[in-house]
């Protein structure tokens, strides 16, 4: 008996390997994905800029990684007796602007290099409306929970977000990129909102993946919503993804885009990972000695390879 319905993703058009300097950019599913790769030893830098959900703020940050232009004063915006980036989530703050800048400009500067050097480029959008400042009309990568009367609302069109990316891809042919719709739902927007939204992230990425041959499209969202269509895959809020939903993800995405190599090196990464997460409590004891020259050969094993 049956009890979901299998997505076949079939199989990249390009694959990744443990060579490969990864850049992941999009939102908090992006994140997870990204975080977990770091954690099996891949090489890769996850959201410099913060979670970033629509498609215009990630080309605008595709665009400082690519020019290393430093951020302004004008970027910066107070929230109480706190300053934040217009630019980036909340996980950059400072309590002085000059603090704020100097911290964003250097991380900048070594993001950048990480772009210019990176081989694949992982890109998952959540949503497509955007929020503008009023007073200028520049869209926000985070309201940061400013009045509400500071921004306009918009949603971007299917064409909107292929002309976004299109410049990044063309410039960059040696770069593979992976592009993907977070199955996290917006029901902020509204239930019908977000479906429509989603819907035009769809359209947009099918579009990418068929005009150029170094895009491919992973369906995570396609996934989730006829795999796991239960309750039983998403955290207390009933909106994002529980541990299980985001390590089958990761296993799918895995199976997906790796080449046979680093699938075989993955299962020493990950015996690696478990080993560092569950260390003997007390360092001068006997289990701990043995765990920790256990520890060191599989270290070992791994750089040769």
């Amino acid at each position: 008996m049956k009890w979901n319905t299998p997505v076949e993703t079939g199989s990249s058009p390009f694959w990744v390997s443990y060579r490969d300097k990864i850049l992941f950019l999009g939102s908090c599913f992006a994140q997870e994905i990204g975080k977990t790769m770091q954690n099996m030893g891949f090489e890769s830098l996850v959201n410099p800029f913060g979670v970033l959900y629509n498609p215009a703020s990630i080309a605008f940050s595709l665009e400082k990684l690519m020019t290393g232009a430093p951020f302004k004063a004008e970027d910066v915006i107070q929230n109480d007796d706190i300053f934040k980036s217009i630019y980036h989530s909340s996980d950059y703050a400072d309590i002085s602007a000059d603090g704020l800048l100097g911290r964003i400009n250097d991380a900048l500067a070594i993001n950048s290099a990480f772009f210019h050097n990176s081989d694949v480029v992982a890109l998952t959008m959540g949503t497509t409306w955007i929020y503008k400042l009023r007073e200028d009309g520049r869209v926000v990568a985070n309201c940061h929970k400013l009045p509400s009367d500071a921004f306009t609302r918009e949603c971007l069109s299917v064409e909107d977000t292929v002309n976004m990316l299109s410049p990044f891809i063309e410039k960059y042919p040696s770069k593979r990129w992976i592009i993907s719709v977070s199955p996290v739902r917006h029901f902020k927007d509204g239930a019908h909102e977000n479906q429509l939204s989603k819907s035009r992230l769809l359209l947009a990425s099918d579009e990418l993946s068929c005009k150029y041959s170094n895009v491919c499209y992973f369906p995570s969202y396609e996934i989730v919503m006829d795999e796991l269509r239960d309750y039983r895959f998403y955290a207390a809020d009933l909106i994002h993804l529980n541990r299980e939903a985001t390590d089958y993800i990761w296993e799918r995405f895995a199976g997906f885009i790796l080449d046979d190599k680093s699938k075989e090196l993955l299962r020493d990464y990950k015996r690696l990972f478990e080993m560092k997460s569950h260390r003997p409590l007390f360092p001068g004891s006997k289990n701990y000695k043995e765990f920790e020259k256990r520890l060191c050969e599989l270290e070992e094993k791994l750089k040769k390879r």
